[in-house]
């Protein structure tokens, strides 16, 4: 067979991973803090970019022409208002519903400050004595809006508060030194989580110093802080009660034996009775076993939701993206214009086409970004209709392709939205991930049941038991197979673990101990 060397031509489709769909995939997954820190960097290296601040509305409410929308009618990447996020079935009134009400005019609600005082500074009279800033609304005894929230101090730290308390009970300077760096090797709950060793070794001091400076710290306000473990953070705070006798020492040390709730052998190793040893366990319990919470932490960063559903008069939910975590950026054209007539080289023009294109991209991406979000939210409202009415238990099975064959979209895209995206709703605000579950098949033969769903069930009828009806695997299996949830003893295991519920021998062993404590 000769070989021989000859042109064919091919026509063949295939998938490429262009620079730029890569990056409107990473977008599509990114949560809003990330997403605005992505669009910041953008704007920082992109001349042609430039941020939109929120349009002013129209006195009388009337949207201006065309505003967030295009030639073709479709929306914008540069100009978004809340009523064109609405799904296509809303009606107008139902538009002005939603309408957020921190935009209405608020000029019929405070006076015109300039007019009022105008006339009342002229005519105040000039004495001795008088100061200007009385009239003027920043601090004087006359203003309507003194502020007293500016007098007040900050929060205290838990490190300034034993920094105080260092301060007054130290008096040598090596040993205050030693007392300070403790302080700071503090963490937030009051633990002393560094080594004394490594501390003595860095520090260059003595061991024993160290030892003597952290008993001084240990005595501090909050009991228990600088402690290095919880039975030390138990243990300091006993004896400050004048409770930490061999007994209660005895306990301290099997706080294993009471974990596990295993009264028996805590009566044998402390040596006392049944009503001791839970008046022990009650002891025990009264105690802050995290001391250094008191004095708070670091800033509690609040969940923003990506999207708000509101319920409708007529029984429908109205599906809002929130406008504030969506950047609003547009390209300059009118700069790009300018700019472009003076470029000098080659070099240049290349730099501005591949800005331009780059900044053209980012809006039709965040534009795209923020359709594909609404379009996936709005789906999985309605799928879960009910739980929005009715609440946790009529919570419907649900996955990623059901999702995805609904809106024509792949199961990747669906993930991606659903991934670090919040939904707002009546009932609190929960993760776009939370709604999709696995299905648990009925024993009736009718609609599967949602694993969130039996996962609440099941919460509920342990919430629910008594002392002295304390249920047991095999109990919840079968009052949930007798409610029409077919289900097996090891999947109520797994659920009641992962809720971190004790097993009934051990619940058993913790209400009895909270009836006798009491």
């Amino acid at each position: 067979m000769a070989l021989s060397q000859k042109l064919q031509l091919r026509q063949s489709q295939s998938l490429v991973m262009t620079p730029q769909l890569m990056q409107a995939i990473k977008l599509l997954q990114l949560s809003s803090l990330d997403l605005s820190a992505y669009v910041d960097n953008e704007l920082e290296k992109n001349p042609l970019l430039e941020r939109v601040d929120e349009p002013q509305r129209p006195e009388g409410g009337e949207q201006g022409a065309g505003a967030g929308t295009d030639e073709s009618g479709e929306l914008s990447g540069v100009d978004r208002n809340r009523d064109d996020w609405l799904p296509e079935s809303s009606s107008v009134a139902d538009r002005n519903e939603t309408e957020n009400p921190m935009e209405a005019n608020m000029e019929n609600v405070f006076p015109d400050d300039a007019k009022e005082t105008g006339a009342g500074s002229a005519a105040q009279p000039e004495m001795p004595g008088y100061s200007e800033w009385a009239s003027t609304g920043r601090g004087g005894r006359e203003d309507d809006d003194y502020n007293l929230e500016s007098f007040v101090s900050a929060e205290t730290s838990l490190a300034e508060h034993l920094s105080r308390q260092l301060n007054l009970a130290i008096s040598d300077p090596v040993h205050r030194m030693i007392g300070q760096h403790l302080i700071d090797s503090v963490d937030e709950a009051g633990y002393l989580r560094s080594d004394i060793a490594s501390i003595a070794e860095k520090l260059g001091a003595p061991a024993p110093d160290l030892e003597t400076v952290l008993e001084i710290v240990q005595t501090f306000d909050p009991p228990g802080v600088g402690a290095r473990d919880l039975a030390e953070c138990l243990a300091i705070q006993l004896r400050e009660r004048d409770r930490y006798d061999p007994a209660m020492r005895k306990l301290i040390e099997h706080l294993d034996l009471l974990a596990k709730r295993d009264f028996a052998e805590l009566k044998r190793v402390c040596g006392v009775d049944e009503d001791d040893i839970l008046d022990m366990v009650g002891e025990i319990r009264r105690l802050n076993p995290k001391p250094g919470l008191a004095f708070g932490g670091g800033v509690v960063q609040p969940i923003v939701p990506d999207v708000f559903v509101r319920p409708h008069h007529d029984g429908s939910w109205a599906v809002e993206l929130n406008s504030d975590t969506l950047p609003k950026v547009l390209v300059n054209q009118t700069y790009y214009s300018t700019v472009s007539k003076n470029a000098m080289n080659e070099k240049e023009k290349a730099f501005l086409a591949e800005c331009l294109q780059t900044a053209t991209w980012l809006t039709r991406a965040l534009d795209q970004r923020a359709k594909t979000i609404l379009k996936v939210a709005t789906e999985i409202v309605r799928q879960q209709d009910a739980f929005l009415a009715y609440g946790v238990q009529h919570l419907r099975p649900l996955n990623l392709r059901m999702v995805a064959d609904a809106i024509g979209m792949h199961e990747s895209t669906v993930s991606r939205v659903t991934a670090n995206k919040y939904m707002a709703t009546s009932r609190g605000i929960f993760e776009l991930k939370y709604f999709f579950s696995s299905s648990i098949a009925s024993s009736e033969g009718g609609e599967a049941h949602s694993a969130e769903a039996v996962r609440h069930r099941i919460k509920e009828m342990i919430d629910a038991e008594s002392a002295d009806d304390v249920l047991s695997d095999d109990t919840i299996v079968q009052r949930l197979r007798d409610a029409g949830v077919e289900i097996a003893r090891r999947t109520v295991a797994k659920y009641r673990e992962s809720m971190r519920i004790p097993s009934s021998v051990q619940r058993r062993r913790e209400k009895k101990s909270t009836v006798h404590g009491r």
